[in-house]
């Protein structure tokens, strides 16, 4: 019987990389949904029935076809919201709180997790598609609000979501951040290709039970492309294995 593999390291490996390279980083970038906590936590898929909702209503349309016509704001536009901001001058705060109208008793604290963001050295950012207060409470939820240094969200990008290079660059010009003494970590690869190419070290985040949950094949492709650096399968468990490998010096 062969050995089973740890959960940081999946069977989707991305090129193969030392994880040393994050020495020397001095800004720790997350996203937040489906990153610092795990699809089966069934948040986002709370804000994806929201959205399909919402969509459902402006444009009156059934279900079925209110959810292909959100998925193809998304893929065309990067979000849902900019989509319909776009096609039908939608107000963004009206779609905002809308959609993050959602039950967070399902959350639960994860103090490892925070234990090991505390311990990377440096500074600490959320930087999100969603709005502040989603953020906010996810965090809060998460007992891990106190190790971010700030949130970047989707009002502070100006409304333009990831994958924007604008939207990085207005990141990097409100934080200070660096690219090449930086981190980030993502679920959608795409999101991480300006990242790479400005020289931060990118993670993939890939939990368990991605595929089951809501997500389409599109979105996972990509794993073992030249701007994902590492892949993972639990955020903590990495984390933890890369602080002790930069403890080691």
């Amino acid at each position: 019987m062969s050995k089973r593999k740890q959960p940081d390291e999946t069977s989707r490996t991305a090129p193969a990389q030392d994880i040393r390279v994050f020495r020397g980083v001095e800004a720790w970038v997350f996203d937040l949904d489906n990153t610092l906590y795990p699809a089966e936590t069934d948040l986002f898929s709370q804000i994806n029935d929201q959205m399909t909702s919402y969509v459902a209503q402006l444009l009156d349309l059934g279900r079925d076809e209110a959810l292909r016509q959100q998925k193809a704001y998304y893929r065309e536009h990067g979000t849902t919201l900019r989509g319909l901001m776009l096609e039908h001058k939608v107000d963004p705060d009206a779609f905002l709180a809308y959609v993050h109208d959602i039950d967070y008793s399902g959350v639960a604290p994860n103090p490892e997790l925070g234990a090991q963001i505390a311990a990377l050295p440096g500074k600490k950012y959320i930087f999100t598609n969603g709005d502040r207060p989603h953020a906010e409470r996810t965090a809060a939820a998460l007992g891990i609000t106190e190790h971010f240094e700030d949130i970047f969200d989707i009002v502070a990008a100006g409304l333009l979501p990831k994958p924007n290079k604008e939207t990085y660059e207005l990141f990097m010009d409100r934080t200070g951040v660096s690219p090449v003494r930086a981190a980030m970590f993502e679920d959608l690869h795409h999101n991480l290709e300006v990242p790479h190419r400005l020289g931060m070290r990118t993670t993939l985040i890939v939990p368990e039970g991605t595929r089951e949950v809501f997500r389409e094949d599109w979105e996972l492709e990509g794993a073992g492309a030249p701007h994902v650096d590492f892949v993972t399968d639990n955020l903590t468990a990495f984390l933890k294995r890369l602080n002790g490998t930069l403890k080691a010096g």
